[in-house]
């Protein structure tokens, strides 16, 4: 907390622009409506920073948490009555850094004490929410002047286009990985020998930096799209989403195919003899009882392989992919921030939700067979 502190004072909070095309001046939180309003918007975190060193925090430090999150984008309202002339339509507000530290601080506290206090999954998302919720309620109040809003304004349609196409990939990509690594945990058990060798394959393409793999990738596609008519009429080709999705792949099978190995490995011996002593068949006690105690564990490689996917994503939209990476290469090549963020901010949320989803589905499903 005492780090949100520190960089609510000395990094600036926002900065303001005339127009898309000029730099941001930044300004510092005392700039905007005086040091007396910086410091009463501070007071919230700094409460909640005595509050957090006792050794039970209580409910007090939530609400106080929470107060300093629903501060945040208040002063982001003030600021823009304060610095921008609403004569200059064109005129924009930028985030700074200093708030997106402080929102950092503030989330990881909010999580800390989520656990802490052990609250359900529903108030825990009704909590994590609660920013999204202010910044929506505020739009109407000035914050539609904020550059990231106006940027989302300037291409909607094709930001809810790449939303799409970012999720299909993703999608595809772990339900072939599910599929393949599944196949090669099942060759490997049945096949001892072939463990060593799949691993140190697997291994090898971890290796491999994205971009490479991607370029390594375009020549054979482009070759056979060229000799062979039908792969072209599938749409395979040097780029697009064909070798972006054998890359994600071969990026996907090493968590996928180790957790499904370790899951089928790790059920109790005394389990499957105890199945077999009823009489069960093979493919029963794996159906019935090998797989259902696995699942808790396997869902922990589904739950990396998506977060990995959703990252690396970004980068195929290098390759003509689609997707949000597209917004974030774009914002890098006209050194436009608020852009880039419209880019990585949604790829941020997706994988904190697929993470939360899928983590708490396994632990539920843990919980549910140990009892």
């Amino acid at each position: 907390m005492l780090v949100g502190l520190g960089a609510w004072w000395a990094l600036p909070v926002v900065s303001v622009a005339p127009n898309r095309i000029v730099p941001g001046e930044a300004r510092y939180a005392w700039e905007v409506a005086g040091p007396a309003m910086a410091l009463l918007a501070s007071l919230p975190m700094a409460l909640a920073a005595l509050s957090a060193r006792s050794a039970d925090p209580g409910w007090r430090s939530l609400g106080l948490v929470l107060l300093a999150l629903a501060g945040l984008p208040l002063w982001l309202v003030l600021a823009v009555h304060q610095l921008i002339d609403p004569e200059l339509p064109q005129a924009r507000l930028g985030i700074g850094s200093g708030i997106w530290c402080a929102l950092f601080v503030l989330m990881l506290a909010l999580l800390d004490l989520r656990t802490r206090q052990r609250l359900s999954t529903g108030v825990s998302w009704l909590l994590m929410l609660t920013p999204l919720a202010l910044l929506a309620v505020c739009l109407p109040l000035g914050l539609n002047r904020l550059a990231l809003w106006q940027e989302y304004q300037g291409r909607a349609d094709d930001f809810w286009l790449a939303i799409g196409e970012h999720l299909l990939l993703v999608t595809t990509t772990v339900g072939v990985s599910l599929v393949l690594g599944a196949g090669i945990a099942l060759l490997m058990r049945r096949y001892p020998e072939v463990q060593r060798g799949a691993f140190a394959v697997l291994n090898f393409l971890q290796t491999i930096p994205s971009l490479a793999l991607f370029g390594l990738l375009l020549g054979p596609l482009a070759w056979l799209a060229n000799r062979y008519p039908w792969v072209d009429s599938l749409g395979i080709s040097g780029i697009g989403w064909a070798p972006a999705l054998l890359a994600l792949v071969a990026y996907s099978l090493l968590p996928m195919v180790r957790n499904t190995f370790v899951a089928l490995e790790g059920v109790s011996p005394g389990v499957i003899e105890a199945a077999r002593g009823m009489g069960m068949s093979r493919l029963q006690i794996f159906f019935q009882v090998r797989l259902p105690l696995a699942v808790p564990v396997l869902l922990e490689g589904v739950r990396i392989t998506t977060v990995q996917a959703i990252g690396l994503t970004a980068v195929a939209a290098l390759i003509g992919a689609g997707g949000l990476g597209r917004f974030i290469f774009q914002g890098l090549g006209q050194a436009a921030m608020d852009l880039v963020l419209l880019g990585a901010l949604p790829i941020l949320v997706m994988a904190i939700l697929a993470d939360a989803v899928l983590g708490n589905l396994s632990r539920r499903l843990g919980r549910g067979e140990a009892a």
